[in-house]
């Protein structure tokens, strides 16, 4: 499967199985395939940024931390498919192509968020991470350890390959 940038994506359970972080959100209907996951590719990394269709529950968090802060890029709520979305940047995670489980699509077509959103995504994605580097972490789960946890599995793949 090619993965690209901006596509929804739905993970397998295994994932879940094998990486202990009780701050990731899971796919708690198993079998159902939820969320859905906007990716970004990085290299050999995937990273996974929940979409969740809960809006209301997440409009009064962005609102508290707007209100404290000026503004919210931890949380994002726009239009995905002719509906709100909310787009959790903060319960991001990185992962790898063998833990995709399918495509999310829409209308039998493999489902792409518009290309401003994507640009909106990637540059407050990219900002959060620039902030965890200077010891601001806003993310839930540990992704410097599930992205340890990641390149090791990619490396002893690569080494039992050859």
């Amino acid at each position: 499967m090619k993965i690209k940038n901006g596509y929804l994506y739905h993970i397998k359970d295994e994932f879940f199985d094998i990486v202990d972080d009780d701050n990731l959100m899971t796919n708690h209907e198993r079998g159902k395939k939820r969320p859905t996951y906007f990716t970004i590719k990085d290299k050999d990394i995937l990273w996974f940024i929940p979409l969740s269709s809960k809006v209301s529950k997440y409009k009064k968090i962005v609102d508290k931390k707007t209100e404290k802060y000026g503004f919210c890029n931890t949380i994002l709520i726009d239009k995905v498919f002719d509906k709100e979305s909310v787009i959790l940047l903060q319960n991001a995670f990185p992962t790898l192509e063998k833990y995709i489980d399918h495509v999310h699509t829409v209308d039998g077509k493999p489902a792409k968020v518009p290309e401003t959103l994507e640009k909106i995504i990637v540059k407050n994605f990219n900002n959060l991470l620039k902030l965890r580097d200077k010891g601001i972490n806003l993310f839930f789960a540990d992704i410097d350890k599930i992205k340890e946890q990641m390149l090791k599995e990619l490396n002893s793949e690569t080494t039992s390959s050859k």
